[in-house]
């Protein structure tokens, strides 16, 4: 602040108030700090002034939507280690609309944070460089473009690759593949994953078997009745993230595709038939970044910055049925049906409701 103060040729307090946003500043002599501030790149240290005034730590969270269960789990993990370590925590939703993401996290940081801990939703973070010179900010799930940081992410795309090979093992030749958008780093990994499995079975991606939910086909129903005008039409469908999951599963009802999930979420084991999934552990990718941030927090000198990436595992149920054993996908959901059915237990009890084999 006292560098701040010499270049705008000021004193350090009304640095203070510029910093501070207090009115009683003439505009002329706001923009001469204003300016200092950003040719020094100063931001206010938040760990200090934490320190100083007694206070205990406290570390942001920022994510796409706490109400989306996978990123609900990065957050509660996030809570366990700061509690561990006698910290606060301050959650904060970006929501899925890249242009308010910088807002957003600025908003965040205005707070005295000791630590950030962000999923990113925007194309570019370079905005966040003045902050990471003060502060450990670790990224999870989703690495930032346009700056250097700790990031702790899920294999993703050989977590596609599995799913799709998964498919390919049980006969399917025909595989679409749904997500939110190519400009979200873990889709385009993911898409990425899924046409290495085709290309390494000797089968073509086909551009119509894919789809995403920021197109102008954007709702679900009308991605799902594209797929299905396709020529051939897809016989599965890999689902590239829960969110996604979670608004096809209402129209792929009374549909026979075979359907892997990327990403567990509550119930998916209670459909019918339960969905196969690729699980991230998302508690995993919480503890992890948190834990970064107060390793960083102890040594701030420390070593150099690491991209830490987790293996995913495929959790096989029943919903990636071979062509010749197709059923109907979820029937009780399913417009034409009866709802108020009770749910019976299928001939041969729980083996029969086992993946088969193409083969079988």
């Amino acid at each position: 602040m006292r560098q701040v103060a010499a270049r705008a040729g000021v004193s350090a307090k009304t640095v203070s108030r510029v910093v501070n946003n207090d009115p009683h500043v003439l505009p002329e002599t706001r923009t001469r700090v204003t300016e200092a501030l950003r040719e020094l790149r100063y931001v206010p240290n938040a760990l200090a002034r934490t320190f100083r005034a007694g206070g205990a730590p406290v570390l942001g969270v920022a994510v796409p939507d706490i109400a989306d269960p996978f990123f609900a789990l990065v957050a509660k993990a996030v809570e366990d280690v700061a509690a561990a370590h006698d910290t606060s925590v301050v959650v904060s939703s970006l929501g899925y609309d890249p242009e308010r993401e910088r807002g957003a996290l600025e908003s965040l940081l205005r707070r005295p944070l000791s630590g950030l801990v962000v999923a990113p939703t925007s194309p570019d973070q370079g905005h966040l460089a003045r902050w990471t010179a003060r502060m450990p900010v670790v990224f999870v799930d989703r690495p930032p473009r346009g700056l250097e940081a700790d990031t702790i992410t899920g294999d993703d795309h050989g977590g596609a690759r599995m799913a799709t090979a998964h498919l390919i093992g049980h006969g399917h030749r025909h595989i679409a593949f749904v997500g939110d958008s190519p400009q979200v780093p873990t889709t385009a990994d993911r898409l990425a994953g899924h046409r290495a499995a085709l290309a390494e079975a000797g089968l073509v991606a086909r551009d119509e078997l894919v789809a995403f939910r920021d197109s102008d086909d954007a709702a679900p129903g009308r991605l799902v009745q594209r797929l299905a005008r396709s020529s051939p039409p897809p016989t599965a469908v890999l689902s590239a993230d829960a969110r996604t999951t979670m608004a096809l599963v209402p129209e792929l009802a009374g549909t026979s595709w075979a359907v892997v999930a990327f990403g567990d979420f509550p119930m998916a084991d209670m459909l019918s038939p339960a969905l196969t999934v690729v699980d991230q552990d998302p508690a995993a990718l919480g503890r992890l970044a948190a834990e970064r941030v107060v390793e960083r927090l102890g040594a701030p000198e420390g070593s150099a910055l690491r991209r830490t990436v987790l293996p995913v595992r495929l959790v096989e149920r029943q919903s990636c049925r071979a062509e010749a054993h197709a059923a109907g996908l979820f029937p009780f959901s399913a417009p034409e049906l009866d709802t108020s059915v009770s749910r019976v237990e299928p001939p041969g009890g729980a083996a029969s409701r086992r993946c088969p084999d193409a083969s079988a």
